[in-house]
């Protein structure tokens, strides 16, 4: 699948995070949000004294530039822990497979994923909670064109 386009990511809340914060109780996390997409990171903002069940409701956009004709697109959610006297404990990761939301939105010129809870686990797969998320993609005018003159198909069905 080749094409570009822009990936909407809207981080809304987590649910029943677990921590490992052993100088304080579970309810004293100051949860954060890494959000991947190959080498672009965006992070979100501290959800201070907010504990196992933090709210954040932003939006992130990465720009997709898609060469490869194979090969999975995966978005990484990783949750963290902001101490402010020691390193930033990991709480655990959601990844989130983004391959078909990207070519539905480069044959349609956009696509939705609503709202929807991922599990949160650490490298053991052991459950660490929930992240809830919305995701659009949408493909630039030129991608889109040229995906309709490779694909062929596309505009057969227009009149």
């Amino acid at each position: 699948m080749a094409g570009s386009g822009v990936l909407e990511v809207h981080l809304v809340d987590a649910k029943g995070l677990t921590g490992n914060d052993f100088l304080g109780e579970i309810g004293k996390i100051d949860p954060y949000v890494v959000v991947q997409y190959r080498s672009q990171e965006r992070k979100s903002s501290v959800a201070r004294d907010q504990g196992k069940n933090p709210s954040w409701n932003e939006v992130f956009k990465f720009q997709i530039n898609s060469t490869a004709a194979t090969g999975q697109h995966k978005l990484f959610l990783r949750l963290m822990d902001r101490d402010t006297f020691s390193r930033d404990d990991f709480l655990g990761e959601a990844t989130i497979n983004v391959t078909d939301l990207i070519s539905l939105g480069m044959e349609h010129g956009t696509w939705e994923m609503s709202e929807s809870k991922h599990r949160v686990v650490l490298a053991d797969k052991t459950y660490h909670g929930e992240i809830r998320v919305s995701l659009t993609f949408t493909a630039s005018a030129k991608a889109q064109d040229h995906a309709e003159q490779v694909g062929g198909w596309a505009h057969s069905f227009r009149e």
